[in-house]
């Protein structure tokens, strides 16, 4: 059974930080990209960054310059570092893996974690 399990959303003033994690665990050959999307309530899913095995990336462009997507294969993990959140950040932050099982790519979301920003 693959999972993938996001971790580090929160509360967070304007202008700071947070770390999201999503880690994959399971029976699995490979990972190949890996994505970080949000929803916010009443709002259609959007791609907020994307990072392929080789380690190129892509960003929407309202997070540009912001946020940094990162991933660690030895720790089948993806990061995404937020910095200067704004109130329009708030949101689910979903992870999206596309994996190597056998000879099929397969992809899996995470459950999603809650990241506010506020003062």
């Amino acid at each position: 059974q693959v999972q993938l399990v996001e971790s580090g959303g929160g509360l967070v003033q304007p202008g700071g930080s947070l770390r999201l994690s999503c880690a994959a665990s399971g029976s699995f050959f490979s990972i190949n990209a890996m994505d970080w999307y949000r929803q916010a309530p009443g709002k259609e899913r959007e791609l907020v960054a994307g990072i392929t095995s080789g380690g190129s990336t892509k960003y929407a462009d309202s997070v540009k310059g912001r946020f940094t997507i990162s991933r660690d294969n030895a720790k089948n993990t993806v990061y995404l570092q937020m910095n200067s959140l704004k109130p329009e950040d708030t949101a689910v932050y979903l992870c999206n893996g596309n994996l190597r099982i056998g000879r099929l790519d397969y992809s899996y979301w995470g459950q999603g974690t809650q990241v506010r920003v506020s003062s």
